[in-house]
């Protein structure tokens, strides 16, 4: 018999059969010791199902049976059924805050607890240890979370050199072969990786606010090719009728050999779709993003990204999918190539396994100038540029000394290509590290 229909049968005999509704026996006896046993308790109460079906007490019992042996859905059933049979159930509404905490749904349970400390039947032992638990759980709802990250491993092209040891030239209406100096070709060796990052949280009801900030250097023993970023996200997320609307904005710079590089300031826009019944939604994205080149400054643009895609959640596998159209505006009037646009493809996946996850991200991009790139350069021709990258990293939970520590193996791998030899790159990057989680 289904679940509604012995809900419905519950209220017939209430209503109408008053005698036959009140057979359930006495719950004083079901009741767990100090060391309960509850695979017993949840069968026992099982053979009374049919004669309790409006015993307040009896789904009580059942919920918290349930409860401690990790049937979540079935003790949220439970003990919403005994709270609606009877609304000063007090122990019931007790295990149904715990089971609301335990489900993901913080703020129910906070309402929850709230009631409860404020009722005049509760024993002032037990109003310490609610005050307790609510305290515990409204630290949930501002979290700071600080990491460190060190590693080791193998670059080989630290320096985004071409992959071409000599580029084709356009002199005089002909084409020349010049060979690259060693300075200009790729440099490959050992390198250091560290990192801090930063991160807090702030909750509410149907509102997400974070702030974040990370610092991460590359190190080899050639400091000419030492890379020092640098980001900043603040970001917050609403729940509307329509969906999930996330909003940013960040700052991103970078230094190479010890000078300024690029900075870039973004602001994001997302918006993900209410999901129905299935495990996968929808969203479109939007991302501005203002370009500067430090010491080549006739390279500023502002690049503007519009996408849409899809995300699913898959039990212990998370896939997306994204295709966004870019375009690129030159800032100033002599930028090579002038204004560029094309498409990108993004796809991510995660596998949490047992002890640890599994992260992969597979991005493509193309992009074609407006204008010729140089006159130096296959007759002027407009550059085209397809870029295909994929990361990989493997987390594996490994406590050092009673630290919250992750062991990290992270693999990057890129390959670019262009109608122009000086675009063509590529480049492998293998990584060990370890990261501390304060």
């Amino acid at each position: 018999m289904s679940t509604q229909l012995r809900g419905f049968l519950a209220l017939v005999l209430f209503v109408f059969f008053p005698a036959l509704a009140s057979s359930c026996p006495d719950m004083e006896g079901f009741y767990p010791g100090e060391d309960p046993d509850w695979v017993e308790l949840q069968a026992d109460l099982a053979e009374l199902f049919d004669q309790c079906l409006t015993s307040s007490e009896y789904f009580g019992l059942l919920g918290v049976a349930e409860l401690n042996l990790g049937e979540l859905d079935s003790a949220l059933e439970a003990l919403e059924r005994a709270i609606l049979l009877d609304p000063d159930n007090g122990a019931a509404l007790i295990d149904y805050g715990e089971a609301l905490f335990q489900d993901g749904q913080l703020f129910a349970s906070l309402e929850i607890s709230s009631m409860l400390e404020n009722r005049d039947d509760v024993p002032e032992s037990l109003r310490d240890q609610l005050v307790e638990r609510r305290r515990r759980w409204q630290s949930l709802t501002r979290q700071t979370r600080w990491q460190v990250e060190l590693g080791g491993g193998y670059d080989s092209n630290f320096n985004g050199a071409p992959s071409d040891s000599r580029i084709a030239l356009t002199l005089s209406g002909e084409s020349v072969l010049l060979s690259l100096s060693e300075e200009y070709r790729s440099v490959a060796g050992a390198l250091l990786n560290v990192g801090l990052i930063a991160n807090h949280t702030w909750l509410a009801p149907s509102n997400r606010q974070s702030l974040s900030g990370i610092l991460r250097g590359r190190y080899n023993d050639q400091a000419a090719y030492d890379v020092t970023q640098l980001m900043g996200r603040y970001s917050q997320s609403q729940e509307y009728r329509l969906g999930n609307i996330a909003q940013g904005v960040g700052l991103s710079h970078l230094t190479f050999s010890g000078r300024k590089l690029f900075t870039g300031v973004d602001l994001t826009e997302r918006l993900e779709f209410k999901r129905r019944s299935s495990a996968c939604g929808k969203f479109i994205s939007g991302a501005l993003q203002n370009q500067v080149w430090h010491s080549q400054r006739s390279l500023d643009g502002v690049e503007l990204k519009i996408g849409a895609g899809t995300r699913c959640d898959l039990g212990s596998h998370s896939v997306s999918l994204e295709f966004s159209a870019i375009g690129n505006k030159a800032l100033k009037e002599n930028r090579p190539g002038g204004d560029r646009g094309g498409w990108q493809t993004l796809g991510r996946w995660q596998w949490l396994v047992k002890s640890g996850a599994v992260a992969a991200q597979l991005e493509i991009t193309s992009l074609l100038d407006e204008i010729g790139f140089s006159p130096l350069l296959s007759d002027y021709a407009r550059r085209r540029i397809s870029r295909a990258s994929i990361s990989m990293q493997y987390l594996q939970p490994m406590p050092i000394m009673g630290l919250d520590t992750d062991f990290l193996v992270n693999f990057y791998h890129q390959t670019q290509r262009s109608n122009l030899g000086l675009f063509k790159i590529d480049d492998t990057e293998l990584a060990l590290g370890v990261r501390l989680n304060f």
